[in-house]
């Protein structure tokens, strides 16, 4: 209900400053451009309670440990999307209006799935009518004292990419394309340790939510071995496959050259950095101690991630590669803190319920 409600506030917000927003985020735009970002800002914020929903009912699932539930949803979403955009776009050529109209309906699709799949009394945890709109203070606050942390961290890494992008657009052309290409790279890169992410948290929180803090850091470090050898094979099965998918991109032999640096700089301190700094960091926020990880996230993403990327891509004009190593040290940064916090234990002494 909480989640529900929050959505609701912000795509009114949304709905009410869509234009300013655009404008205050990228600036000023070719007109038909921003009546085309327009178009699907509004047609998106619309689909914003539909996925606080599933969110919260996926979240549910997870908890408990059924994963393949949430898989098999997001599969059928996806499948949804997919198709959706390929009629919209090819056969009906309904421009930016195809692409978001079937995000809207896969978006509604997973949330109406999850809420029947939450209601069903099989499950270790259930939903009940009667308790959705009860409210009780107390929980809701300590819901509160966890997501209003969670939020401002997600919030601000979101905001350091819109400004990181904007540093980005400073260069030439094949700087740019080449750090599309290389995100591309970098997105499968990152799903072994957002894997590993969603288990720490599943783990995790069913250890300290039955009060056994010892089992919760045995599995923690277990994970983070686990999170550790298999985010060295996936980062060099990528860097192992790149040469070959380069061939497919129409690419000039320096934007190749360029997206071979940035996808090996990232993909070593993925494989080293982002363990500690990403999984391990869920599994601290699952066991209630958030507003560390928040903190140890501000101080990371503005002093390092977007001042450092200013001072090398800028200063040093280091260009794309510059940003890349800001993110690196990002990852670096939170990774010794994270790991500074596991080793002392203090993550022990909260409690949530």
């Amino acid at each position: 209900m909480t989640s529900a409600v929050f959505s609701l506030f912000i795509t009114g917000f949304v709905l009410a400053l869509d234009r300013q927003l655009l404008k205050l985020l990228f600036g000023e735009v070719e007109p038909d451009v921003m009546d085309a970002c327009v178009t699907y800002l509004r047609i998106s914020a619309y689909s914003y309670p539909a996925l606080a929903v599933y969110n919260g009912g996926a979240a549910m699932y997870r908890s408990q440990g059924k994963t393949h539930v949430t898989m098999y949803l997001s599969l059928a979403s996806n499948g949804i999307n997919v198709a959706g955009n390929a009629i919209g776009v090819f056969l009906l050529h309904a421009g930016v209006t195809g692409v978001a109209y079937p995000s809207l309906i896969a978006r509604i699709f997973s949330a109406a799935v999850i809420t029947w799949l939450c209601f069903q009394k099989g499950n270790v945890v259930w939903l009940e009518k009667r308790h959705i709109f009860f409210w009780d203070k107390a929980m809701i606050r300590r819901i509160l004292g966890i997501a209003v942390p969670n939020g401002i961290e997600s919030g601000l890494f979101q905001l350091a990419k819109v400004a990181l992008s904007s540093i980005t657009a400073l260069f030439g052309t094949v700087q740019i394309a080449a750090n599309g290409v290389a995100q591309s790279f970098w997105s499968v890169a990152a799903l072994m340790g957002t894997t590993m992410g969603l288990a720490f948290v599943t783990v995790t929180g069913q250890c300290v939510g039955a009060g056994d803090k010892e089992a919760a850091e045995y599995y923690m470090r277990k994970l983070l071995k686990l999170t550790f050898v298999s985010s060295i094979i996936w980062n060099g099965l990528i860097l192992a496959v790149m040469p070959l998918v380069l061939k497919g991109y129409a690419l000039s032999v320096e934007a190749a050259g360029l997206v071979v640096g940035l996808v090996m700089s990232h993909n070593l301190f993925n494989a080293v950095c982002f363990p500690l700094s990403g999984a391990l960091s869920n599994g601290l926020r699952a066991a209630g101690d958030v507003k560390f990880t928040m903190y140890v996230s501000l101080l990371s993403t503005v002093a390092g991630r977007v001042v450092f990327s200013v001072i090398f891509a800028v200063w040093m004009n280091l260009g794309v590669m510059g940003v890349a190593l800001a993110m690196c040290l990002d990852w670096g940064i939170r990774a010794v803190l994270f790991w500074i916090r596991f080793v002392k234990g203090s993550w022990k002494k909260f409690r949530v319920i």
